[in-house]
């Protein structure tokens, strides 16, 4: 699907996922040009607002252009928002522990998250590859026993002195924390981070012979072992890359918004990266936009229920329906697609 047709799909969906949306509020006797001034107000009205809805798209697009890698590798990665919750606990482990200079623990952390949501996801990969578990449940279970984990570590090993209760951890030292720009909690490190990973990944698999590779086994991974592609290698490899930076989704939350480890750290950006590199197409270009929409939503949606009386899962509900519409929009243009290439062979047959 070219450029064209892939904007005029996804602005279809967005003017469609609108139109239903305000349809709902219509049934709530609630203004639909009312909420929907309010949802970009909220999320981009004044500097500060526009610096949290940003502190929400850095998350959101680690997470999302991870997925795009195991996506395209034909896996099913559910087990991200597990791997978000490693990343953070090994990056506030060495937040914890490790003394040194700012820029040596931002290195550190990062790295450690990195390499914490690697792990994780490696854990799915190998129950995928050795065990012939399907990722979905496997990525599920691991998910589980990650927000465990970090319960665990909150109000056990880690707890507050004298204080055993779920609301996080004590706070890091500020040499641990991101650093941000006066006034806001923007962190240009985090944004650079983001910034790089896409622009990795779009490279990775656009312009590479693991990308192709990668491709193929997304493909038909039977038809790429035939050709001598190591398909459980590249899987496993998939794997990393996408837990690696939805580990560093994780060390942004820790490191650069809560500055300690919570039970919700992973802020659900996991499951809201899986919508995003659903509606992208595996266009990892389509990422840093799309993630910034859906941030805009996420955070702008707190002004409907203080203003008015609406649920701010208002907003999750114009997310999946914009997902919707995308995914049926593409699914057309794969129809239309079929029919006449199979009326050119009708066509090209008859000739003959």
């Amino acid at each position: 699907m070219n450029w064209s047709r892939r904007f005029g799909s996804a602005a279809l969906a967005i003017v469609a996922a609108l139109l239903v949306a305000a349809g709902l509020m219509l049934l709530v006797n609630a203004p639909p040009l009312e909420a929907f001034n309010l949802l970009a107000k909220g999320s981009v009205g004044s500097t500060r607002k526009l610096s949290d809805t940003l502190m929400a798209w850095i998350p959101l697009v680690l997470t999302s252009a991870g997925l795009v890698v195991t996506y395209t590798a034909g896996l099913w990665n559910i087990g991200v928002e597990g791997q978000v919750i490693a990343g953070a606990i090994a990056a506030s482990y060495v937040a914890r522990t490790v003394d040194g200079p700012v820029w040596v623990l931002i290195v550190l952390t990062m790295v450690a998250g990195a390499f914490g949501g690697m792990i994780w996801a490696l854990f799915a990969g190998a129950l995928k590859v050795y065990g012939r578990v399907n990722e979905i449940f496997g990525g599920l279970g691991l998910t589980f026993v990650g927000q465990a984990l970090a319960t665990y570590l909150i109000i056990g090993p880690w707890k507050r002195a004298g204080i055993a209760s779920t609301s996080g951890t004590n706070p890091f030292p500020e040499r641990a924390w991101l650093p941000t720009i006066a006034g806001s909690r923007l962190s240009l490190v985090a944004v650079g981070v983001a910034v790089l990973a896409v622009v990795l990944v779009y490279l990775l698999l656009r312009g590479t012979r693991y990308g192709l590779r990668i491709k193929a086994v997304g493909r038909n991974p039977k038809s790429a072992y035939l050709l001598g592609i190591p398909t459980n290698r590249y899987m496993l490899s998939a794997f990393a890359i996408g837990g690696g930076l939805a580990g560093l989704a994780g060390t942004v939350q820790v490191t650069g918004f809560f500055h300690k480890l919570v039970p919700a750290v992973s802020g659900g950006y996991g499951y809201l990266g899986i919508l995003v590199a659903l509606l992208v197409s595996l266009s990892a270009l389509w990422v840093p936009p799309v993630a910034f929409f859906f941030a805009m939503i996420s955070v702008g949606s707190t002004q409907l229920q203080l203003r008015l009386n609406l649920d701010s899962s208002l907003g999750g509900v114009l997310q999946g329906i914009l997902v919707l519409f995308a995914m049926l929009a593409q699914g057309l243009q794969v129809r239309r697609g079929k029919r006449i290439e199979s009326a050119a062979q009708t066509s090209a047959a008859g000739e003959n």
